[in-house]
């Protein structure tokens, strides 16, 4: 039976995809290729390598590196979640644990080879996105594992105590209703409303009533006027001053090529008076990033961006948005502070 392993990398530098790896940290324990499959002994080199961690944290820590040094296996297929883009990585393992040396970061690594890459996390139900968002750096998928192995197949998927067994902890931590994991819920009940209840047109609305939530006077054009760009703004009340945004939406969850931001950038005037900002529910290619990174008058703003931007200026949407997305700050426990 194929196992499916979950690893959250929270270093983007380090591009796993790119580079063929996925790592975990604890750089401060060392070459774990000495380290015993064994329990107890792994609790031990713990605590003896992190004296600052809480002792509940012990055997969840130990669970992580057993699974990653010993339980996975070559063959092993892994989920890799990218948080910047909201995007999910598939590969299969292809060899054993091995410490990278002359690295300062993540030297604990096993070799991957990548199946598919930036697959956007809405291709899954909630529940399986729920479960690829475990509380853990290194967790088992089993109640979504078949799902995940039809994607791979190309067929259609549906949309502890202090003394706890280090991987009875860690199967415990994943399960619990964490700060990350509720944001990644709330992330995606976004972006799922956004897709499912707007149409094209209605999506341009929005994100001209968000801009206009930031303080910019916006227009929507018509679709007959539609040149590269469907909202043009500016701080301008009438829209005439310098610098004017030229604004497209797309309301997908795929990834943006720069072919597409390509044609936005092509409606701008020359002499920097026009600026570009290209929003989507989705990702951007490697290339289209590249394009971004080269052009001071544009700005890509990815799924993730968009769903932070909407938190942060939620409070002076109007009651129809609110509607349609019904949100509410709350307190949540945040399991990275120590």
């Amino acid at each position: 039976m194929t196992t499916i392993w979950g690893v959250h990398n929270d270093q983007p530098q380090l591009d796993l995809v790119g580079n063929g790896f996925v790592s975990i940290g604890w750089d401060d324990l060392g070459d774990l290729s000495d380290l015993k499959d064994d329990r107890d002994d792994a609790k031990d080199r713990v605590a003896r390598g992190l004296p600052d961690l809480k002792p509940g944290a012990i055997p969840v820590t130990a669970g992580t590196l057993l699974s990653f040094r010993h339980r996975m296996q070559p063959g092993d297929i892994v989920i890799y979640p990218y948080k910047p883009d909201s995007t999910v990585n598939f590969g299969r393992i292809t060899g054993d644990y091995y410490f990278q040396t002359g690295v300062s970061l993540h030297a604990n690594r096993r070799p991957v080879e990548w199946l598919r890459t930036g697959v956007p996390r809405t291709t899954f139900s909630q529940s399986a996105r729920y479960e690829i968002g475990s509380a853990v750096t290194v967790f088992q998928v089993k109640q979504h594992r078949q799902e995940f192995l039809d994607f791979l197949k190309g067929l259609p998927t549906s949309a502890g105590s202090a003394e706890a067994e280090p991987e009875a902890a860690a199967d415990e931590a994943a399960d619990q209703p964490d700060a990350e994991r509720i944001e990644t819920y709330t992330h995606d009940f976004v972006i799922d409303t956004l897709m499912k209840k707007l149409e094209g047109v209605d999506f341009e609305h929005f994100v001209a009533h968000l801009l206009g939530a930031m303080g910019y006077r916006t227009e929507v054009t018509s679709p007959s006027r539609d040149g590269g760009y469907d909202i043009i703004a500016s701080h301008d009340p009438l829209l005439l001053k310098p610098p004017i945004i030229k604004v497209q939406c797309k309301r997908t969850t795929s990834s943006i090529g720069r072919p597409e931001v390509q044609q936005l950038t092509g409606a701008l005037a020359a002499g920097g008076s026009e600026l570009g900002l290209f929003v989507t529910l989705g990702s951007y290619s490697a290339d289209a990033q590249h394009e971004e990174r080269h052009r001071q008058n544009l700005r890509l703003i990815n799924g993730r961006q968009l769903v932070k931007l909407i938190f942060e200026h939620y409070g002076k949407f109007s009651l129809e948005y609110k509607r349609l997305l019904p949100l509410r700050s709350v307190y949540v426990v945040d399991s990275t502070v120590n």
